[in-house]
């Protein structure tokens, strides 16, 4: 059975963001720490209560599986753009033994009830270059590129 619901749980998003941290330490050693369960689980302390973040977690026959940290965004508009309101998914990870099963579809399938429910008409996220599975996972869900960083080293 699966079963997604919020959670302030700062000990539990800690854990499970380790699959997520340590997969982007993997392709980015230079720009991520190593996964230091103090740090994240005081990082996600402090940010918890914030009342635009919302934790979800998701679980298989009641395990944790994975969860997803989403934002709620409002964009002022400015001289050249448009206001407009949008869901940022900060970070979304479904542990090793639960991948492949489709929990990361129901997670974002979640994510978009509550924007549609908010009456919002855009998700946003981002995704290392280097993470090839989560862009052909953004793409099958439907996600498409509309913006791009790039970088430079100087040194």
């Amino acid at each position: 059975m699966i079963k997604i619901a919020e959670s302030n749980d700062c000990q539990l998003i800690a854990k499970l963001n380790k699959t997520v941290h340590e997969l982007h330490r993997s392709w980015y050693p230079e720009i991520f720490q190593p996964y230091d369960h103090q740090q994240i689980l005081a990082f996600f302390k402090g940010i918890i209560q914030k009342p635009e973040f919302t934790f979800l977690i998701i679980e298989s026959n009641a395990t944790p599986a994975g969860f997803a940290w989403i934002e709620n965004k409002t964009h002022p508009g400015i001289a050249y753009r448009k206001s407009y309101q949008s869901i940022y998914v900060h970070q979304i990870s479904i542990e090793e033994a639960f991948q492949a099963r489709g929990l990361g579809a129901k997670l974002m399938e979640e994510i978009k009830e509550r924007a549609v429910s908010q009456g919002i008409n855009r998700i946003e996220l981002d995704y290392w270059a280097a993470n090839e599975p989560a862009k052909a996972f953004y793409t099958k869900q439907g996600f498409q590129p509309y913006r791009e960083s790039v970088y430079k080293l100087l040194w």
